[in-house]
């Protein structure tokens, strides 16, 4: 299965890093590398992730790395990561497209 980012996930994924850079830039950059590798093990598993309680399809997955909700729907040949959110934040009606 091939891992297609959507704009919403990597504006996400900057923003986090936005964030991060003020504080520690080798976090920051260690951060984005470990979301990124995060994702790698779905174009063996793709369903490996677990459902999202919010939303209950059983298409749209997520996982959880660190402290991030990595979103992503299951398609035929490909999986979408549709947004990245903070484990805190609240998903929002726009994040799952």
């Amino acid at each position: 299965m091939k891992i297609i980012w959507s704009p919403l996930a990597l504006e996400r994924v900057n923003e986090i890093a936005d964030y991060i850079v003020q504080e520690n830039v080798e976090a920051a950059e260690r951060t984005v590398i470990e979301l990124f590798g995060a994702v790698e093990r779905l174009e063996k598993f793709p369903e490996s992730g677990r459902l999202v309680p919010e939303i209950n399809r059983p298409n749209i997955r997520e996982i959880v790395h660190r402290k991030y909700r990595i979103l992503y729907r299951v398609e035929a040949k490909q999986i979408a990561i549709l947004t990245v959110r903070h484990v805190r934040q609240q998903l929002q009606p726009g994040d799952i497209a």
